[in-house]
Parts: C-alpha cells; sequence; structure tokens
C-alpha cells in the first residue's frame, strides 16, 4: 500500500505525514512538494518525497505514479488559482488510476458563500466526477487562525471582531491532520463526506476561554465591518488580505461555519481537542 501527502511541507501536511508515520512505516509513505529541499528531514527518515507542482500536470503524473490512496490538501493562492491547481491534481491522480482520493476542503463547502468556497466547490465536483472513492474533509476553522488575535490580547488590546454572535466550528490544526491520516490509512470511509467541527462557539465565549487560560479578562469590541477594516490596517494587515479577512467575518455572522457535527467522534473515535487544553498548548507553546 502506497500513501500520499501533497503540500507536505506545509502546516497542514506536515502534521498529517507525522500522523502517518505513527501508524503506517514510512516506506509506505510518499510525499509530493514542490521543493524537494524543503522535505529532506522527510528523506532521511525514509519517506519516498516526490517533487511535483500543481501547475505542471506532468510532475503530477509522475509523483502520482504507483499511489493507492491520495490526500490532496488543497492549495493556496487566489480562487482562480487554486481552481486551476485543484483541477489538475484530481486529474492527475484519475490519470494515475489511485484507487481513493481523500480531499481537504471547507465547512459546509457546497452551499457556502464564503469568498473561500469556489474552488473547494469545483474540487469537490472535480473528485465527484472522476468515479474514484473518495473521502470530503470539510474542515471548519483553524483554532491557530485566532494566534494574532490572541497576541493581541495578550499585549493588552480587546477583542475585535465584526461577527457578531454568528458561531465557528474551531479546532487544532492537529485534530484536522489526525483526522485525515485515520481517513487515509482506515477503512469504511469510502464515499462520505465529513463536516469536521468543534464545539460551536461565538467570538464572546472563545475570547472568555481565552481569558480563562491567560488568567485575565479580555473585553470583546464588536465593531462594524467598515471599522474592523480600519483596525486591521492599523494593525499593520496588508491590505490586499483585509478585503478577506472582512469577508470572513461577515461569513461567521451569517453562519457559514456554524455547521454542528459530530464527524470527529466518527472518524477519530474522539471529539476535537477540548478547547481550554487546545487554547493552552497553542497559547504555551
Amino acid at each position: 500500500m502506497k500513501y500520499l501527502v501533497t503540500g507536505a511541507t506545509g502546516q497542514l501536511g506536515s502534521k498529517v505525514v507525522e500522523a502517518l508515520l505513527t501508524s503506517v512505516p514510512a516506506e509506505q509513505v510518499a510525499v509530493s512538494v514542490r521543493n524537494p529541499a524543503k522535505a529532506e528531514g522527510l528523506r532521511a527518515r525514509g519517506v519516498d518525497v516526490r517533487q511535483a507542482d500543481f501547475d505542471d500536470p506532468s510532475s503530477l503524473d509522475q509523483a502520482f505514479a504507483g499511489v493507492d490512496r491520495l490526500l490532496i490538501i488543497s492549495a493556496d493562492g487566489d480562487n482562480e488559482t487554486r481552481i486551476r491547481q485543484h483541477k489538475n491534481a484530481v486529474e492527475a491522480a484519475a490519470r494515475a488510476k489511485v484507487g481513493f482520493i481523500a480531499y481537504t476542503s471547507l465547512a459546509n463547502a457546497a452551499n457556502s458563500h464564503l469568498q473561500l468556497a469556489p474552488p473547494h466547490q469545483a474540487a469537490e465536483k472535480a473528485i465527484l466526477d472522476t468515479g474514484i472513492p473518495y473521502t470530503i474533509l470539510r474542515n471548519n476553522w483553524y483554532l491557530e487562525n485566532e494566534l494574532s488575535t490572541i497576541q493581541a490580547v495578550q499585549a493588552g488590546a480587546p477583542w475585535v471582531t465584526s461577527a457578531g454572535e454568528g458561531r465557528v466550528g474551531w479546532a487544532l490544526r492537529q485534530d484536522y491532520a489526525d483526522a485525515a491520516a485515520a481517513v487515509l490509512t482506515g477503512s469504511g470511509h469510502e464515499n462520505m463526506i465529513y463536516e469536521l467541527s468543534g464545539k460551536l462557539l461565538s467570538q464572546e465565549e472563545l475570547a472568555a476561554a481565552v481569558g480563562a487560560v491567560l488568567g485575565k479578562e479580555v473585553k470583546v469590541q464588536q465593531v462594524d465591518d467598515a471599522a474592523y477594516a480600519d483596525i486591521m490596517k492599523g494593525a499593520g494587515v496588508p491590505e490586499f488580505i483585509i478585503p478577506m479577512l472582512v469577508g470572513i467575518q461577515q461569513g461567521i455572522r451569517d453562519g457559514e461555519l456554524a455547521v454542528e457535527s459530530q464527524d470527529f467522534e466518527k472518524v477519530l473515535g474522539r471529539p476535537a481537542t477540548p478547547l481550554h487544553t487546545a487554547l493552552e498548548q497553542l497559547i504555551n507553546r
């Protein structure tokens, strides 16, 4: 059995590979990376390191050759780039006749109006169109995404949001990685769509949990989208990123990430890491 993880030097992919290596011999694990030099540590441990670029279909053909079970980790970039790259990866998987595809998607992707949704919608459709057995991992929101806000709070700033009472299913990146590894190596996951979500919480509830870990009261400052954009700009966030951040706040406010699910238990046999424990890991690492 040969397992392959794309984007294996990235923040999620690296954790998936480490999770795989706890249960699968290194010689059964392959990774595709744009820059193999960044994966020399994996090669030294016996992992099959393959060079591939999602914009180079021939490199994907070589990387996916002989692969039985494939995890495609969604690419970075603007929507047009991601749609093209995901399509290239799925088509290469079909040409290579891989036996199974898992893909890291977005919460409620099929019906999502988030700016981030179209590449995931296109990828999910492309995978289903291949007829290859699949698992779609619809990851909710990484708790690590809030690290800059937590650091601002530690420095004395309020918790700033324009998301209102919108709720999010935050979980650690490690939980999502463990789920991906479990699906890749496990059985009974074929042709399933999993909504992977932690306990749904509002911004106020998350801020209170952060305060409990920090041992201080965290004031939540609810603002409108324009004020949120101004605050982000004042904090030094690059201007081209701000519309995306505002869009995420809008999406949360509109309930786009309020997906209640016990699918972590189905995949891992346990829920996502409890919030207090997860925040302690994040803040004290």
